[in-house]
């Protein structure tokens, strides 16, 4: 598609104005996949190794089996795997990379998978470390802690998986690792569509998630994200953020990969010299400037969700407990920030970008 093309048309939508707007399309329910919060826990039998050695955007697809116990009964269902991802998909950065789990829609009726198809596996990225399945546990609670301040938003469940390559004589691997709702789902529960155009720009947004999204990226300390265009390389819009709305209009920001978040703290985090930071547990505000009022609203949303932000943390007992120390003492940080007035000028309000 023209870049320039795609970008007038949607343009000329949204610029149309409030009667111009689309109605939703029907809300349905979330797949029971993702309507729990318990530990889900499978096995999945391949030939990783094979499916490892596979490091492109188009990684060749292998055979696998997986199975879980549905009370007295063993489920088996047959699908395929192979490896994903951009930054994680290297070698020198996971031995263990993200998955892709492919099933097909008419083997899984009546299980805790039925209606999926393919499924983002987050994995623990380096095997014999304990500290990466420790950034599993606390990326899928980035996932969780931003369903607290919008519907739009990806919806997760933390699994524990044992791993059997089936062409390999090594000892099954059991970790932790988690599972993303897929984008067509997430349009399907909140009756809109994925957007896919090369570039926006801030005006087109629903503001006040435009702006709560950018408060939420302050608080877990993220600037791997661009909500208005991809990456260089990347063709749509935008880089770990899906559009999400009507061509119509109005359009939603719904951010994901949190792994370079300043919450998170991988070893792995890169930030750009370009902004000016030491490293990713430093924040940076990279919101755009918006009217006192608006920003008054977002930051009452964050202080009436911080009882239920912190539990998500206090309440997640695998989480080692150096880390929630740590985890917390950062949140505690954010709170500090925006309960005072005169820091919520300087760290926040003058840091805004104009448009």
């Amino acid at each position: 598609m023209n870049r320039s093309v795609a970008f007038v048309s949607l343009g000329a939508a949204l610029l149309a104005g409030p009667a111009a707007q689309a109605q939703q399309n029907p809300v349905q329910p979330p797949s029971p996949l993702f309507m729990a919060h318990d530990v889900l826990e499978f096995t999945i039998e391949a030939p990783f190794k094979k499916v490892f050695r596979e490091r492109s955007q188009e990684s060749e697809q292998f055979p696998a089996v997986l199975t879980y116990q549905d009370g007295a009964e063993q489920v088996t269902l047959n699908l395929k795997v192979n490896t994903r991802g951009r930054f994680r998909l290297r070698k020198r950065t996971c031995n263990f990379p993200p998955i892709q789990l492919d099933l097909q829609k008419d083997s899984v009726a009546g299980t805790i998978f039925a209606g999926q198809n393919k499924i983002k596996l987050v994995t623990h990225c380096q095997s014999g470390r304990d500290q990466y399945e420790q950034y599993v546990l606390q990326e899928y609670l980035v996932y969780r802690a931003y369903n607290l301040f919008s519907d739009m938003s990806f919806r997760v469940r933390l699994a524990l998986i044992t791993y059997i390559d089936n062409e390999e004589d090594k000892d099954p691997l059991t970790k932790y690792a988690f599972l993303i709702e897929h984008k067509d789902d997430l349009a399907a529960r909140t009756g809109w569509e994925i957007l896919k155009v090369p570039v926006l720009t801030p005006d087109y947004f629903d503001q006040d998630n435009l702006n709560g999204v950018s408060v939420f990226q302050f608080l877990i300390g993220n600037t791997d994200i661009s909500l208005f265009q991809g990456a260089p390389g990347e063709t749509e819009c935008c880089h770990n953020a899906k559009a999400l709305g009507s061509m119509a209009g109005p359009v939603f920001s719904v951010p994901y990969d949190f792994d370079m978040a300043g919450i998170v703290n991988t070893r792995y985090s890169e930030v750009s010299e370009a902004l000016g930071i030491r490293n990713v547990r430093q924040r940076l505000y990279r919101g755009h400037c918006v009217p006192p009022d608006q920003m008054a609203r977002t930051i009452q949303m964050f202080k009436e969700q911080k009882d239920a932000l912190y539990a998500l943390y206090t309440e997640q007992e695998q989480l080692d407990e150096k880390v929630r120390k740590k985890t917390i003492d950062y949140l505690d940080d954010f709170y500090e920030i925006i309960n005072d007035d005169r820091k919520v000028q300087r760290k926040i309000v003058r840091d805004c970008r104009r448009i």
